[in-house]
């Protein structure tokens, strides 16, 4: 009994995705739990496991197809391929297929044309096809009355008359041909995440009254912190202290002082939110993509950093669930760990802000009377101006780098 393969419910508001490509083959024999097909969708890409034993009988969807939740991908039937079946050797075939050979005149001069062709090589056949000679014309030197290259060539040259050589043509200086586009240009269709992306992006700067503001904080002291309790933690909770979950923890002390920027707007009404679901973006192969860490604030230092890798793994390796990728409030982005010295991120609609960190610089700084060689960080807010106020975005930046440049106030919530 043959056993469809079909597209499985891709979650919340996606009801459609792209076959990227398939993993086995018409013909290919598969076990239960196999991956068979892999689809993307607007936000990860998953595979689609057999739920049958058997082999592939049927692909009713080719790679680049787009298809719906609830569609055939394809058939698996039972047994072995019909592919697998050991086929008949080829001159067993041959004989059991081909008439009784009738036997050949005495005089090969005689021959049928059929008959001198079977016992030339196959050069001599090529050869023949190419001069268009027939080879009953061809005078035959070889053993057994066989024909010969030369022979071929000496009836060719006689058939042939002698001509005059024709007086040599100038050589027009032709035109280069148009170099082909893929000389110089690669086109590749835009995956389906790309696309979202795209989409989004887009939508961010159409919708919202974005804006961005910057402010730079000094990371000595949490630089100092980690170094002095770096082996301790990775000992204890076998994750590294990273610099990520300070800047969570700070965005947190910020976000519940100032909860217009973790709120949304949602048609004519202001939403607030009394949790932290903290997107933290990672860039990956596909595209970027921004995992959820839910209910930040419950979670300890050691729970983020777990966290924050776990999920940055999962999705450079694509095994993100789509749950996993939605319903964040507020979201960080790193663009340091590229070299980025300073940018505007693009808000993560519906969210009302976006924390951009940057690289560590040491650059100068007047402490007092005196000036200080320090690493020193860009900060930059972006956020959505119909609920958020510059007054408001500018207090969240500065809560930011006091929690940073005093890591006790995050310890203290303050």
């Amino acid at each position: 009994m043959a056993t469809q393969i079909k597209v499985p419910a891709l979650g919340e508001s996606v009801t459609e995705a792209t076959v990227a490509r398939w993993l086995k083959k018409l013909g290919d024999p598969v076990a239960v739990d196999d991956p068979v097909v892999e689809l993307e969708t607007d936000k990860v890409t998953l595979e689609v496991n057999a739920t049958a034993a058997g082999t592939i009988a049927e692909i009713n969807a080719p790679e680049g197809s787009n298809v719906a939740v609830g569609g055939v991908l394809g058939t698996i039937g039972e047994g072995a391929p019909a592919s697998a079946a050991a086929p008949a050797k080829p001159k067993e075939a041959e004989k059991a297929a081909a008439p009784a050979p009738a036997p050949r005149p005495a005089s090969p001069a005689a021959a049928p044309a059929g008959d001198i062709l079977d016992r030339s090589g196959p050069a001599v056949r090529r050869l023949l096809a190419e001069t268009g000679l027939d080879p009953r014309a061809v005078t035959p030197t070889g053993k057994d009355g066989r024909l010969t290259k030369a022979d071929v060539l000496a009836a060719e040259a006689k058939a042939k008359p002698m001509a005059a050589p024709a007086a040599p043509m100038p050589t027009p200086v032709a035109a280069k041909p148009p170099r082909k586009p893929d000389q110089r240009e690669q086109r590749v269709r835009m995956t389906r995440l790309r696309k979202r992306i795209a989409e989004r992006l887009k939508e961010a700067q159409n919708t919202a009254a974005m804006l961005t503001t910057f402010n730079e904080v000094d990371m000595s002291a949490v630089m100092a912190l980690r170094e002095r309790y770096r082996e301790t933690f990775e000992k204890k909770h076998g994750v590294r202290l990273g610099f990520m979950s300070f800047f969570v923890k700070a965005s947190i002390v910020a976000l519940k002082e100032l909860p217009a920027v973790n709120g949304e707007i949602d048609g004519d009404e202001l939403v607030y939110k009394n949790y932290y679901d903290i997107g933290v973006a990672v860039g990956t192969p596909q595209g970027l993509v921004v995992p959820v860490l839910r209910d930040a604030d419950a979670k300890s230092f050691a729970d983020i950093e777990k966290a924050v890798a776990d999920l940055g793994r999962r999705a450079r390796e694509g095994k993100l669930s789509l749950e996993e990728l939605s319903g964040g409030t507020f979201t960080i982005t790193n663009g340091g760990i590229y070299g980025s010295l300073m940018s505007t991120p693009i808000l993560n609609p519906p969210q009302s802000g976006i924390l951009g960190m940057h690289k560590i610089e040491k650059r100068p700084v007047v402490l007092g009377d005196k000036i200080e060689i320090r690493p020193m960080m860009y900060l930059a807010l972006s956020y959505d101006h119909r609920i958020v106020d510059g007054r408001e975005a500018v207090t969240f930046l500065v809560r930011v780098k006091e929690c940073i440049e005093d890591p006790e106030r995050i310890l203290l919530d303050m």
